[in-house]
């Protein structure tokens, strides 16, 4: 590269890409699914064609229409019926399974009608049939339904509330899932008896398969009390809609089915897989870091607490590797996993965003470091952009520019900020989600 300055902004969103790459729906689903010699092998499991008299596909999630698109490819016109639920904007043309698009992150009627259609293919499966379940992150909005006695509006008013509160995606998916028939393992218990395999794609930190989407295959081990008591917690209780709280209390006393736990025998057909992970990502990003010449590190699987106290890891972790003669420079350190922001301002923005933008308040003067924050699904909150990138002069120049970042802080308006300053990180949807990754390059 000569004398030129190397622009570590580029390398650091090639690094990025390359990890989105390498969980797309089309390599990760023929890993783990294939026809040989008129046997369905699916993970560790094989089935006889010849014993299966119908395959159903059903699915929720960014991922799972592209998830789908694979497993047309390999059953064709095996499949006897389909219906997946995704994000608008995230399908694709399919001929064996139909699709419908639904609001996320705030659920639609287009997601009631898409889930009552699944459950219908779920209760048609008998013990002779095998349904194959395509779950992603996003699944939790798609796969949606009124509990009695509420509305759709009480739903996305509880899910405004749990999103915006802080709660981690665990406690949030204990509320969502003692509001639903579908979630939480009720999926499996409609589709008893039948063989019900499931391919996985983990938006959700350390791959807990109760957690992803719900876990609407997944045994449940939390309660309606506790779902109580995450609202609780965050100071939810007397703002949610009467309606929630009170099918809440009335599944506390009894009087509503408890989600199916461990044990239950609704899960002996059941099989869940994962297929694709943060991890995987990752490792992917490692490699092309070192394609640039790059030393680089894998420092955290399992990112996770308020973008503030995550700003400062980032960036005290930044200083420590640059402060260490015995490190091998430049070298690029990834991050996974999905921070929380408590939004108070009126602004646009993301995690992401916001997180990149509080770094590069912290970066202001120390020269040599390149901070990238971005969402693998391609959308950082309800924005178009993926997230950004930050350097150390990010905050110099926005101020030359009379763009004030304190300002745009303040108000949760990162979006705006880089709109105006630059550093977004644009991809379109990506139609897969693995969380987020950060890649922060030190000189």
């Amino acid at each position: 590269m000569g004398n030129e300055k190397i622009n570590y902004k580029t390398i650091a969103e090639q690094i990025f890409l390359a990890g989105v790459e390498s969980v797309l729906p089309s390599g990760l689903i023929t890993k783990k699914m294939s026809l040989e010699d008129n046997s369905l092998i699916i993970g560790p499991q094989s089935y006889s064609m010849e014993a299966i008299e119908n395959i159903y596909v059903i699915g929720a999630g960014k991922a799972s229409a592209m998830m789908g698109a694979e497993v047309e490819k390999i059953l064709g016109n095996r499949i006897t019926e389909g219906r997946i639920v995704v994000k608008y904007g995230h399908s694709c043309k399919l001929k064996y399974i139909d699709i419908s698009e639904a609001g996320h992150p705030f659920p639609d009627e287009n997601g009631i009608k898409a889930t009552r259609e699944i459950l219908k293919i779920a209760e048609l499966a008998n013990c002779n049939d095998l349904v194959i379940c395509l779950l992603s992150g996003g699944g939790s909005s798609l796969l949606v339904d009124i509990p009695e006695g509420c509305s759709l509006k009480d739903i996305i008013k509880v899910s405004d509330l749990l999103i915006n509160s802080g709660a981690s995606i665990s406690e949030i998916n204990a509320v969502r899932k003692h509001l639903s028939g579908v979630k939480g393992g009720q999926l499996a218990r409609v589709a008893y008896p039948a063989i019900l395999v499931n391919l996985i794609i983990s938006d959700v930190t350390g791959d807990p398969f109760d957690v992803i989407a719900s876990g609407p295959t997944v045994p449940d081990p939390t309660t309606f009390l506790q779902a109580l008591n995450v609202l609780a917690t965050f100071g939810l209780t007397r703002i949610v809609p009467r309606g929630i709280l009170a099918y809440l209390k009335r599944g506390v006393a009894g009087k509503k089915p408890e989600t199916p736990k461990p044990g239950d025998p609704v899960f002996d057909n059941t099989f869940n897989i994962l297929v694709g992970s943060n991890n995987v990502a990752l490792e992917a990003a490692r490699s092309k870091a070192l394609e640039f010449n790059v030393n680089a590190v894998i420092v955290d699987y399992q990112l996770q607490g308020d973008t503030s106290t995550v700003a400062e890891y980032l960036v005290e972790t930044a200083l420590r590797f640059k402060n260490d003669k015995n490190e091998v420079k430049p070298v690029c350190l990834l991050f996974g996993g999905e921070t929380t922001v408590k939004m108070i301002g009126k602004g646009t923005g993301g995690r992401n965003q916001h997180l990149a933008l509080l770094s590069a308040m912290l970066l202001h003067n120390s020269e040599g470091i390149t901070i990238l924050c971005a969402g693998t699904d391609g959308n950082d909150g309800p924005t178009d952009a993926a997230g950004a990138v930050v350097d150390s002069d990010t905050i110099s120049d926005a101020n030359s520019k009379k763009i004030y970042a304190e300002k745009y802080l303040e108000e949760f308006d990162s979006f705006h900020f880089f709109k105006k300053e630059g550093g977004h990180i644009i991809t379109g949807p990506t139609m897969t989600n693995v969380m987020d990754i950060i890649v922060v390059i030190v000189e």
